[in-house]
């Protein structure tokens, strides 16, 4: 593959804010190593814009390292492009080709509202977790590792859940901007481990409940939420949280009769 420098045309969602519309607009982004991640492109050509005293385009980020979730980009077509398993910021423009154009869009959904240009409001992920991500019960004081037995496939389902870093990318593949996968990944880390029994059926009520009234769509199981996470967090989630949802409903209504003087 050539190392010489790129040269490509961006087609950039461009919007003031939330209570404007927006639209496409077309930059050039010349000389750029196909060594550059994707975000280190796109400061290149904030540089250009500034020099020219033009707004930069804006867009989230933090970490760079596929940690923090906040590189949201949608970028032809695919959140967080073309290559499986990555945030945007762990995308190089390797993966692109010279003259490519590359259309680069924010997440799509009335649950996560433009701020401006590419950055989008989600701290609806926030308030799910607020709803019952947690844990009341009284754990004492830090236990010894080994004091409580976990079976290691229900310890790794766990922490494989636990994963998932809010990104949204399950959102912004999803034709419905269902937030199935990511409540389900929440609900799993804690309801799987002995500490989040307690609170196991009224957390899967509150937090779906939540989502619901964020605007998140409906899963209809196409798959596309597993296919573009990059943290390939799995739709086995989303089983087991129906599971508990029905579970915690049946539980609910038993302890109901039972308390009712009927039972």
């Amino acid at each position: 593959m050539s190392h010489e420098n790129m040269n490509l045309t961006l087609k950039v969602w461009r919007q003031k804010n939330t209570q404007t519309s927006g639209k496409f607009v077309t930059y050039k982004a010349e000389g750029i190593s196909p060594d550059m991640s994707f975000l280190e492109m796109l400061d290149v050509v904030n540089e250009s814009l500034i020099k020219k005293q033009e707004d930069p385009i804006h867009f989230d980020h933090d970490c760079r390292e596929g940690i923090c979730g906040s590189c949201s980009l949608y970028i032809n077509g695919r959140p967080h492009g073309p290559k499986r398993a990555i945030t945007t910021c762990q995308l190089h423009m390797r993966s692109f080709n010279d003259g490519e154009t590359v259309t680069i869009e924010p997440w799509r959904s009335t649950a996560f509202p433009v701020i401006k240009d590419l950055a989008t409001d989600r701290s609806a992920f926030d308030r799910i977790q607020q709803a019952g991500g947690f844990i009341s019960v009284n754990t004492g004081g830090v236990p010894d590792a080994n004091s409580t037995p976990i079976p290691k496939v229900v310890a790794d389902e766990a922490f494989n859940s636990a994963t998932c870093i809010g990104c949204g990318a399950c959102v912004a593949a999803c034709k419905n901007a269902s937030a199935m996968l990511f409540t389900s990944a929440k609900i799993t880390q804690l309801g799987l481990l002995p500490q989040g029994q307690p609170e196991r059926w009224s957390r899967v009520q509150a937090m779906v409940r939540q989502m619901d009234e964020e605007g998140f769509g409906n899963c209809t199981n196409t798959g596309a939420c597993e296919a573009e996470c990059p943290k390939e967090i799995t739709l086995m989630n989303i089983s087991r949280m129906n599971n508990d949802f029905f579970s915690a409903k049946l539980f609910r209504e038993e302890h109901t009769h039972d308390h009712s003087g009927n039972g």
